[in-house]
């Protein structure tokens, strides 16, 4: 059996290792694939992995030995499920592997703006401390997470764990979810989206992206929020209108924004983002710990093992 994992390197950039995948069959593994390379690479395949290599329409029906396809991810919009189910192509992706590291993330953002520690301690390097005639000094406002509100937008797996360390600082809680969520923790709430952005502290994006949702952070819900509040974007950069963002930043409608997403990656470079005052944007690194790739690593074995046993599991089909 043919197996080829089209873009290896994001997941298995040499930390980990493809053995237990190699065990299933004949294994080809390309670091990256350009769309012009994925139909002669993956042509006597019948099992493919793919992280964010597109497969359309078009390439299945040029790839008549394929059964399997892998996604090395939760989102699955990089395969044409349609297509996949005409040809009896079996498509699976990787669930909750993540949950742990991006609600982490989270908090590294939110941190970041209570104490700025990277900050301080490039000015310390710079033997401001040194040079100072008091014990102590600090240069940004230095904030304390007891009591302040945080407000959690998707109460998936991400959103109850994100509400967990929130209460673990002493935070109160409150998410809004598209559906009402029964059996909630008793320090959670559920509110309207406006009191989300109305009285939150920090406000943290943790919800899938859909038709109805793209775009939705926009200048009417931005202008909700205190001035001295913070937005953070650990879901989808395209929940967020880029533009009406970077204006509510650099006019000071908001305090800051902690973004690990955008609406392109890598981003153009006119994002208005990459500029705007006080937005800190990390490259998509959530998902991204050796425990979070190793689990992602284990449960796409284990999808594998299970559909050549008959018993396909994870299917977003």
């Amino acid at each position: 059996m043919n197996i080829v994992v089209l873009d290896g390197f994001t997941l298995n950039p040499g930390d980990l290792s493809w053995e237990q995948l190699s065990k299933l069959g004949q294994l080809a593994v390309y670091e990256r694939t350009p769309a012009e390379k994925i139909v002669e690479r993956a042509l006597e395949a019948e099992i493919i992995f793919t992280n964010k290599v597109t497969i359309s329409g078009d390439i299945l029906r040029q790839l008549p030995k394929l059964r399997y396809i892998g996604i090395f991810a939760t989102g699955y919009n990089v395969v044409d499920l349609e297509s996949a189910r005409l040809q009896g192509v079996v498509v699976t992706n990787i669930p909750a592997y993540s949950t742990s590291s991006v609600s982490q993330l989270v908090f590294a953002h939110i941190l970041n703006f209570c104490h700025r520690v990277e900050f301080h301690a490039q000015e310390v390097r710079t033997k401001k401390w040194s040079e100072n005639i008091d014990f102590s000094f600090w240069s940004t406002p230095q904030t304390e997470l007891e009591g302040r509100t945080l407000g959690i937008m998707g109460f998936g797996k991400i959103g109850h764990s994100v509400a967990r360390l929130g209460y673990a600082f002493g935070m109160k809680i409150i998410f809004n979810n598209r559906s009402v969520k029964k059996n909630i923790p008793e320090y959670c709430r559920q509110v309207s989206v406006e009191e989300i952005f109305a009285t939150s502290d920090f406000v943290s994006i943790n919800m899938p992206l859909t038709n109805e949702n793209a775009g939705f952070v926009n200048r009417a819900l931005l202008s909700l929020m205190k001035p001295a509040a913070f937005l953070i974007n650990t879901g989808r950069g395209l929940l967020i209108n880029e533009n009406d963002l970077a204006v509510a930043l650099n006019s000071g409608v908001i305090a800051g924004a902690g973004l690990d997403v955008l609406s392109t990656e890598p981003p153009q470079p006119d994002n208005p983002l990459l500029t705007a005052k006080n937005c800190f944007i990390t490259p998509h690194i959530g998902w991204a710990t050796l425990e979070a790739r190793r689990r992602l690593m284990n449960i796409a074995v284990e999808n594998l093992k299970m559909f050549l046993a008959g018993v396909p599991q994870n299917v977003v089909q």
